[in-house]
């Protein structure tokens, strides 16, 4: 008898509540992928576009802090897909010690989200991905925050659903498995990710995020952890030597196909039409995440040869706080004192010295307790339709300081 080919993902189940339930077969799927010249050539696109983001990261003067801007602006961006209004300037403020007035319990959803994504990859260099790990990251993002209720850290207990809040589980758009099938699946997921039988990597981790969505394990949590898999796995298989890949802005951009792609699985396997789909969008991110570092490079050149003609004998102190400013980039005066060993005074002098050379920015507006932020580099990682935006305002000022 022939396999019915639209479950080949898995099928839907009738329930005792009158619903039915999605119960995913494990990996890799079955008939074996589809693999026609369009997709060989996405990859083949998707792969240089990593390779040379990779590249690109070996030549920053400090990859790591380039790393952990990315890391905020993943945070910010994962975070708005499940509905916060946090910003990349209120997470800075706010580990600057100035949060802004709003929605506080936003911005903390963002910082832990930077929490779980550090502890993840300082853990990845203790054990592999697995089970353990993720339950682990899952627990740093929701401790404390609004979904602290929903058993941070473990694996649910009751059925969920996908859906509207408050949507009978015979009206949601999408029902994970059972409790029981949902262990199941995850067992099988922990051992494909393992799998030693030859796979291109890439078409491995489109499979596993997409798989982990629909076993949907968390009673909330699912879509950032399952975004965060697509960067652990790409660093633990060697393809990226940092994290620097986050499909978050393009998965937010193309929302709606993203969902019909994913549904497209469950409903009628369609597993390759799902791997178009994000090898398209591992090419785009990469690519755009390039055109950052690049810029962060040109950027950084130009405002040291700005700051070694323009400041004369506090430019070893000006240019020790520009590097301090990759990894701050809001800062206070008592702030500036502290990466610069200068007396307040001084420190104060120095700030003032920046911003007339629109390298600062004061953000608030007061006399006392002021803030500044390296305006130039954050508007780097500023969320735009296109990606990248350039900061062409302070690049014309940059260039009209050094004529």
């Amino acid at each position: 008898m022939t396999a019915d080919p639209t479950e080949r993902a898995g099928r839907y189940e009738h329930q005792p509540g009158g619903y039915r339930a999605f119960i995913p077969k494990r990996l890799p799927p079955d008939p074996p992928l589809d693999v026609h010249f369009d997709m060989w050539h996405l990859l083949s696109q998707a792969d240089r576009a990593l390779g040379r983001l990779d590249g690109w990261t070996e030549i920053l003067p400090n990859p790591d802090l380039f790393v952990s801007m990315y890391i905020r602006k993943e945070a910010v961006l994962s975070s708005q897909i499940e509905g916060t209004q946090a910003s990349m300037m209120d997470v800075v403020e706010f580990e600057a010690g100035a949060p802004r007035p709003g929605r506080p319990e936003d911005v903390v959803e963002v910082v832990n989200y930077v929490a779980a994504t550090k502890h993840g990859l300082a853990r990845l260099g203790q054990i592999p991905l697995c089970l353990r790990l993720i339950r682990e990251m899952h627990e740093k993002l929701l401790t404390g925050v609004r979904g602290n209720k929903r058993s941070p850290g473990e694996f649910r207990k009751v059925q969920n659903s996908v859906g509207p809040p408050g949507v009978p589980l015979r009206e949601a758009s999408y029902v994970p498995p059972p409790v029981p099938q949902m262990h199941r699946a995850l067992g099988d997921l922990e051992r494909f990710l393992h799998n030693p039988a030859p796979m291109p990597v890439l078409f491995q981790v489109g499979l596993v995020h997409a798989q982990f969505e629909m076993i949907h394990p968390f009673v909330d949590g699912n879509g950032r952890i399952g975004r965060l898999l697509i960067t652990f796995l790409l660093c633990e298989k060697g393809v990226l030597k940092r994290p620097l890949l986050y499909l978050s802005h393009y998965l937010n951009r193309n929302r709606t196909e993203y969902y019909e792609r994913l549904q497209g699985v469950s409903g009628h396997g369609d597993w390759e039409g799902w791997l178009k789909f994000f090898l398209r969008g591992v090419g785009q991110v990469a690519e755009e995440a390039t055109a950052t570092a690049r810029r962060v490079v040109t950027m950084r050149e130009a405002h040291r040869e700005l700051i070694a003609k323009k400041t004369r004998r506090s430019s070893a102190k000006a240019l020790e706080l520009l590097d301090q400013l990759y990894l701050r980039p809001v800062a206070s005066v008592n702030a500036i004192r502290q990466m610069t060993g200068l007396s307040f005074v001084s420190a104060n002098d120095l700030a003032r010295r920046l911003c007339d050379l629109g390298l600062l920015r004061e953000i608030t507006g007061r006399s006392r307790n002021r803030r500044f932020s390296y305006a130039p580099y954050l508007a780097l990682f500023a969320d735009t339709e296109g990606g990248v935006s350039p900061p062409r305002q302070f690049d014309r000022e940059t260039k009209k300081q050094l004529r």
